[in-house]
């Protein structure tokens, strides 16, 4: 009997693969461009998914049985096409928060302390004129941070803070009730005004798209710092430019970007005020190993049958 086949998008740990390769065979793709996609789907019974799809991807897919995500957000599969084919979408919640909350903190802790920048000016400038920026820099503990999508990831965040910097948390999103009891609940504005720090870690949807434009980036202290964990498209990047030039902002550290990768001659590049990575915050040796296993075992209920663990379109199913 001939075995199915389940097509990833990018490579996954080992330990994954594994697990999947006990029940189907694994085809890796060489290259996510569409007509690759096209052609190798056409006889998948599962999609893994680690970049972003074409939107008509599944037109290709006739005997698709579900998708699962190498990760958390599922922004970049195409939703409303899974459910009009009622095909389960599954991710790993939680699989990188313990990553990318390590990754907010430190980014919150550079930015107070200009630690990267005091680096480039002691290796160019020298001793006293890095030496002079300390006179500037920050503490975390006793300040306030505020985390506007208080998932897992944010959840993780408010608990480092809290425990073990001793940070003041304000969190916002739908649910105030819903919050740790060490985490303070928040309207968005107010929020931002009363920040030292923020944190976006919120799912990018029609109403968090451009959540903070340019009249909400004018509410942060000019002292403060913005870390985004979220998706570009959360903040209004050209608002933000203007904010941090004009000193208005005192720094970000940015994950995620509106258009990804980023252009090589895009204003933030020429910020020092600014820590960019390649929307890498989640990715560690340790994350990648939870989001393989996790997906591996969501792809094995998907084979037999069954309704994955995690499926985020379930209501649509019924």
């Amino acid at each position: 009997m001939t075995r199915p086949r389940v097509l990833l998008t990018g490579p996954m740990d080992p330990a994954g693969e594994r697990v999947i390769a006990e029940a189907a065979e694994v085809v890796l793709a060489p290259d996510t461009r569409p007509e690759t996609l096209y052609r190798l789907i056409a006889d998948a019974a599962v999609l893994v998914v680690r970049s972003a799809l074409p939107p008509d991807l599944l037109d290709h897919a006739p005997r698709l049985r579900g998708i699962v995500r190498h990760g958390v957000g599922v922004d970049m599969i195409p939703l409303a096409a899974a459910n009009a084919r009622r095909l389960p979408v599954a991710n790993v919640p939680g699989s990188n928060r313990h990553a990318v909350a390590e990754h907010v903190l430190t980014s919150v802790a550079l930015l107070r302390r200009r630690t990267l920048h005091m680096d480039t000016l002691l290796r160019e400038r020298g001793w006293d004129v890095s030496r002079a920026l300390a006179d500037g820099a920050l503490e975390l503990h006793g300040h306030v941070l505020g985390i506007v999508g208080v998932g897992e990831v944010g959840r993780r965040v408010a608990e480092i803070a809290h425990h073990g910097y001793g940070m003041q948390v304000l969190g916002h999103q739908r649910r105030l009730d819903a919050l740790p009891p060490y985490v303070a609940g928040l309207a968005l504005d107010e929020l931002l005004a009363r920040s030292d720090a923020v944190v976006l870690a919120c799912p990018l949807t029609d109403a968090t798209r451009h959540l903070l434009d340019a009249r909400r980036l004018a509410l942060l202290p000019r002292h403060a710092v913005l870390v985004n964990v979220a998706r570009g498209a959360v903040i209004d990047e050209a608002a933000l430019v203007d904010a941090l030039r004009e000193g208005r902002l005192a720094g970000a550290a940015l994950d995620v970007f509106e258009a990804q990768p980023l252009a090589p001659r895009h204003a933030l590049r020429r910020l020092d005020n600014v820590l960019l990575t390649p929307h890498a915050a989640g990715l560690t040796v340790e994350s990648m190993r939870r989001m393989s296993v996790g997906a591996a075992a969501e792809v094995r209920r998907l084979l037999a049958g069954e309704m994955p663990l995690n499926c985020v379109n379930r209501s649509a199913l019924v």
